[in-house]
């Protein structure tokens, strides 16, 4: 089930600010308390995999190489692997946005895996797959989306302990309240504004692998705006 397929820039992670074709997949085994892509759990139509990748190069006009592949939780459907496979065989450059809570380890060798791994307050964090971070590789990003200085501290604790900045290309570190600007967060104040995260990663000297996060295709689009 297909959500939606649009073309856009890439608002997150090392690739932020390139032309991306995103292919967003229905359905989600989580309930994030920060979710701003909630009409995603149930809204989609059925695609064959040849059709997405015509209406992605229809889009684009054939001239994008750069695709990622999103949800909800885009490994919940089987079928995603061979769209994954068929799209790094056209020479595209495949980003797999996904939660920490799904086996990475059948993805094609091929695929950029950008993973979140969901702290305490996102409400899922006992639905890590903890190990996954054994199968990520140096093209790999790991994503926190931090709700409070509660959450900051945890994933300082996991950044250390499993050592990503030494597995990955970068470790991604998102305040939660302008990715939900607009909507209450369930349970929560205020969530974590840009300046705080600033000052708390400035105080750890982070290495150059752990990077501040933000949303560029919210600063560019109003924040509740879809295909973009």
């Amino acid at each position: 089930m297909v959500n939606e397929i649009f073309y856009s820039i890439q608002g997150e992670g090392t690739w932020a600010g390139l032309p991306c074709v995103f292919v967003r997949l229905t359905g989600c085994h989580l309930r994030c308390r920060y979710c701003d892509t909630e009409y995603a759990f149930h809204e989609g139509r059925r695609w064959g995999i040849d059709e997405i990748v015509a209406e992605g190069d229809r889009l684009c006009a054939g001239g994008c190489l750069l695709w990622e592949v999103t949800g909800g939780e885009p490994l919940l459907q089987p079928a995603v692997h061979e769209l994954m496979g068929r799209l790094a065989d056209r020479g595209r450059t495949v980003l797999l946005e996904t939660s920490g809570a799904c086996d990475i380890a059948a993805c094609d060798p091929r695929v950029i895996r950008i993973m979140d791994l969901k702290t305490p307050d996102s409400g899922e964090e006992e639905r890590n797959r903890w190990s996954n971070i054994e199968h990520l590789r140096p093209e790999d990003e790991v994503k926190f989306v931090l709700c409070s200085q509660r959450d900051y501290e945890w994933a300082r604790g996991v950044i250390r302990r499993h050592q990503l900045p030494q597995r990955v290309r970068a470790v991604l570190l998102s305040a939660a309240a302008p990715m939900a600007r607009g909507k209450e967060i369930a349970g929560l104040e205020k969530g974590v504004e840009l300046c705080e995260l600033a000052r708390w990663m400035l105080a750890d000297h982070w290495p150059a692998k752990v990077r501040m996060q933000t949303q560029l295709h919210k600063l560019i689009w109003p924040a509740e705006m879809r295909g973009v």
